[in-house]
């Protein structure tokens, strides 16, 4: 704390009184800090880059109206952000405002798909060329670099890694081109959205880029983040088309398995293999 303590009164230019720990992230530690001029901030620290979540938070703040934290500093071991109060309890209240923001923010359309820089999903590296075809965006960039990661790092066997390659390579048939390319949060579950009085107060902790908005939608049914009050007051203002319930969301849903078989194996090998199994692969 005392290394902490001195890098928030030289970022800060205020003296920290009291730090606590929070709980629900997965890169390096997060505290909720008080500071002697009245200030309370969250400063996460860690061995993953900070910065481009800084920089996917001021860009979110900047292109559209969903609530995320201000950033008051940045640099890759150090991150002070806003301290926005709330909890991780979520009614269908609190989801149906969850749809609506995320419905809004999937009307902010970019040039392409992908993002102005790299970012990361957690610790991993999330690559962002500019590319005009939305499958191949989604094959190359999202399913077959980390099932190459998860590969080369041992967590993926070989068959379900040839199975994989199997899918993606018909992914022409199994997905649809959107109108445009809509930016998406990336990384919406239970503990990057604070609530409170019915209400969301806070997205935290992105993985944002130009995208399918269907891919948002899947990761928010295999978190099982929100239940049908959500699906619906989404489909109140944004088209679900036929077929991703059916079919197209349980093949969004492998770049989020094969991220978590990367980091942790286990249970996500299976998940992953009953996946390809109900896609026939």
């Amino acid at each position: 704390m005392d290394d902490l303590e001195r890098r928030l009164s030289d970022a800060l230019g205020s003296r920290p009184e009291r730090a606590v720990e929070l709980h629900g992230g997965m890169i390096g530690s997060v505290r909720r800090v008080d500071l002697d001029d009245g200030r309370t901030v969250v400063a996460k620290t860690g061995e993953t880059p900070l910065e481009p979540e800084a920089f996917m938070l001021r860009y979110l703040r900047e292109e559209s109206d969903l609530p995320v934290p201000a950033v008051y500093h940045a640099d890759d071991d150090l991150l002070v952000i806003e301290y926005v109060p709330g909890s991780t309890d979520h009614s269908p209240a609190v989801a149906r405002d969850a749809a609506a923001h995320l419905a809004a923010l999937h009307g902010v359309e970019g040039p392409a798909f992908g993002f102005p820089r790299d970012t990361l999903t957690g610790p991993v590296c999330q690559p962002n060329p500019w590319t005009d075809s939305w499958v191949e965006f989604f094959r190359d960039h999202r399913v077959r670099h980390v099932a190459s990661l998860a590969a080369d790092d041992g967590a993926l066997p070989a068959a379900l890694a040839e199975r994989v390659d199997a899918l993606a390579d018909d992914l022409d048939a199994l997905l649809v081109e959107p109108d445009a390319p809509s930016l998406i949060h990336g990384d919406v579950w239970t503990t990057n959205v604070l609530s409170r009085d019915g209400r969301v107060t806070a997205f935290l902790d992105p993985a944002t880029y130009y995208a399918h908005p269907e891919v948002e939608l899947a990761y928010v049914d295999w978190t099982d983040t929100f239940g049908r009050a959500f699906f619906e007051a989404y489909g109140d203002r944004h088209e679900v088309a036929d077929g991703f319930f059916d079919r197209r969301r349980y093949v969004y849903r492998l770049y989020p398995l094969l991220v978590h078989v990367h980091l942790f194996g286990g249970r996500y090998v299976e998940e992953l293999d009953r996946t390809l199994d109900r896609l026939g692969y």
